[in-house]
């Protein structure tokens, strides 16, 4: 998981099925990801897997991707079918190490702003909101065609006010990435339609 932001989708019923049997069949090779009391920490997640997937800390997520990246990592496309398969959708990652700290920064930012902090797994709605801000945010500094953003505009006016405080503020002091408007464009066009969970994972 290098070098990488993963936004994830989750498909609770394959992972109740296809990851519960393959924590079962194959738990010894699992082991060696875990931390401390193993096999405890294995029934743990057999468990949550088993209740709701989405149940699982951050921790137990990165154990069983690096589980999975361990096996199939030489192919990225076939770690992410593996992954899919087993209820886990990567639907898209941010790899450069600049970008992925641009959008760890307008997160915190936003999450000031609110007065609240947000998990590793976000409900839609949340993200979605997230999203149009950081659409806004990067729009401002942005001069190319900015469709999403004007598209946007009329139905989110709060967020809008947000986003135009936010770049007054923090201009000066943040080197925007030129790709950053294009990935808020792209997570935004992913997911809004989602009503389920968006986890992140670095």
């Amino acid at each position: 998981m290098k070098d990488k932001l993963y936004f994830i989708k989750t498909n609770p019923v394959s992972a109740k099925i296809n990851l519960y049997n393959k924590l079962c069949s194959e738990e010894n090779s699992l082991l060696t990801f875990l931390e401390d009391d193993k096999k405890a920490s294995l029934e743990i997640i057999k468990k949550k897997t088993l209740d709701d997937v989405e149940g699982l800390t951050r921790e137990e997520f990165i154990c069983i991707f690096n589980w999975f990246e361990a096996r199939y990592g030489s192919d990225p496309e076939e770690l992410k079918a593996q992954l899919f398969i087993h209820g886990i959708d990567i639907f898209y990652e941010i790899s450069k190490p600049l970008c992925i700290e641009n959008f760890s920064k307008m997160l915190k930012d936003y999450e000031d702003y609110l007065g609240s902090r947000f998990s590793f797994i976000m409900n839609s709605e949340s993200f979605n909101h997230f999203l149009i801000y950081g659409i806004f945010f990067t729009g401002m500094a942005n001069s190319e065609e900015k469709y999403l953003f004007h598209f946007l505009k009329q139905d989110h006016k709060v967020l809008l006010a947000l986003a135009e405080k936010g770049y007054e503020e923090k201009r000066y002091g943040l080197v925007l990435q030129p790709e950053m408007y294009q990935y808020f464009s792209d997570l935004y066009d992913c997911t809004k339609f989602y009503k389920g969970s968006v986890i992140m994972l670095t």
